[in-house]
């Protein structure tokens, strides 16, 4: 009995032994890929640098930072896969039937789950076409947000409300980049028919040459906003168009203050707004009526006949109450 008792803890022991041997080995193949990973990719990050401009070089960042966490992630599944079947043949099971009963039930699977291979193919072209990475801002399956995290089989998104959504790749028909090193101004400013033209270009383009000159504007803007053309007569007033270019990422904030700006040189420079048009079609006046006056406390003397439509729309004012 002490004999069979020690062959027992013998063999333990020696079980143990390996298995932690391959546990330090599995963990050293990890550590070893991983670092061999970073390195190449290193240094391609570091060539795609050198030949990309100043605007591109974050999207190169953000290029290899993903690539990199999906390598990873790869990485540490097929080696704790590899370990664990091999921690299971020491501890005595027969892996050989179990690979291949798993063989035999993923081609099943393969079968009955294309969605899930379809997200894969999906999510190696999105990585390969560089589309979006971590921390882009894009519209996906009618989803806009910001990527928080890619895998091979889903994007993860967060929206403007910080509500998280997971939007398998096989999804993806078509994605926006909405972060993708520049994006266009283009604003639509409307002034009310008897505006000065020339006047009001002249005002626009200094708000938008004086932003691009604020040193705490100047690092997001690559193109000072300017008119580019009056782009359409319309029934309200007349639509100037304002173009320019900003890096993507400051696409809101300089949109925010341009139109406050604009607004306060508007209102600098006597430049006036159309008034808004009721159903009638008649622009809204100065001071809201509190109804029709009664019959009996009407003036006996005749009405005072109102001015055309389209006269009060020229002046570019609300008639007068």
């Amino acid at each position: 009995m002490p004999d069979t008792y020690s062959g027992w803890v013998a063999i333990i022991a020696d079980r143990l032994l390996i298995v932690l041997v391959i546990v330090v080995v599995c963990i050293a193949v990890a550590r070893v890929s991983l670092d061999a990973i970073r390195r190449v990719l290193g240094a391609m990050q570091a060539r795609a640098q050198a030949e990309a401009s100043l605007d591109e070089a974050a999207e190169v960042v953000k290029r290899f930072t993903t690539i990199e966490a999906l390598a990873g992630y790869v990485i540490k599944s097929f080696v704790l896969t590899i370990g664990g079947l091999l921690v299971l043949e020491q501890i005595g099971l027969d892996v050989g039937p179990a690979i291949a009963g798993l063989g035999v039930v993923g081609i099943a699977i393969g079968f009955g789950a294309q969605a899930i291979v379809r997200d894969f193919f999906s999510g190696i072209l999105i990585l390969l076409e560089n589309q979006y990475g971590q921390g882009d801002v894009v519209e996906i399956a009618g989803v806009t947000g910001t990527v928080e995290e890619l895998t091979l089989r889903r994007t993860v998104l967060r929206d403007a409300d910080g509500v998280v959504h997971h939007v398998p790749n096989g999804e993806i028909k078509v994605a926006s980049n909405r972060t993708r090193v520049w994006r266009r101004i283009n604003h639509d400013v409307v002034v009310a028919y008897g505006t000065d033209i020339e006047h009001a270009i002249e005002v626009f383009n200094a708000v938008g040459a004086a932003l691009a000159a604020d040193p705490a504007w100047a690092g997001k803007i690559l193109e000072t906003p300017v008119v580019d053309r009056v782009d359409q007569l319309g029934e309200r007033g007349i639509t100037l168009k304002i173009l320019g270019r900003v890096r993507a990422g400051e696409m809101v904030a300089v949109n925010g203050e341009l139109r406050k700006r604009i607004l306060a040189a508007m209102a600098a420079n006597g430049i006036q707004i159309p008034a808004p048009i009721m159903a009638s079609g008649m622009p809204v006046s100065g001071q809201m009526s509190a109804g029709p006056t009664p019959r009996s406390e009407r003036s006996d003397e005749p009405p005072v006949e109102a001015e055309s439509t389209e006269d009060q729309a020229v002046g570019g004012l609300p008639p007068e109450a």
